[in-house]
């Protein structure tokens, strides 16, 4: 049964399936670029390869761009409650690692997986983006 969403277009009920997996599929291509470009840091640290020429990642970061992909890949596939269960979770999370972010950027210790403001500012929107889906689509 079609659907109608906040914008008043219809929709088939599996928005957050569509939005799970391709930016799940987002974050394994992220994750595996990254690798491209961190050989030469540390495994877990405060620095690392620019991606893009922007965003700096280490090898630490880009297992967790996959892992977090592949939970999202896996939940589009579970369904749309798995879908919505696992947007709302983990754009919190990322919204919270954005505004964490702002605080242990840089060197400082606490900073291993080599956060700088680009990827401050990308968990942020990616964050509020998910959990906005997560919490506003495919309800019944």
């Amino acid at each position: 049964m079609a659907t109608r969403d906040m914008a008043g277009v219809g929709t088939t009920g599996r928005l957050n399936s569509l939005v799970a997996g391709v930016v799940g599929t987002v974050f394994i291509v992220v994750g595996l670029l990254g690798f491209t470009v961190s050989g030469d840091h540390s495994v877990a640290g405060h620095t690392g390869g620019q991606l893009l020429g922007l965003f700096q990642v280490n090898i630490l970061h880009n297992i967790v761009h996959i892992a977090v992909g592949a939970a999202m890949v896996a939940a589009a596939i579970a369904g749309t409650r798995a879908a919505r269960v696992a947007n709302t979770l983990i754009g919190a999370v990322y919204l919270a690692l954005g505004l964490l972010g702002l605080f242990i950027t840089g060197d400082n210790p606490l900073n291993i997986i080599a956060l700088n403001g680009a990827d401050n500012g990308l968990h942020l929107v990616m964050g509020a983006v998910l959990v906005t889906v997560g919490l506003g689509a495919d309800k019944r």
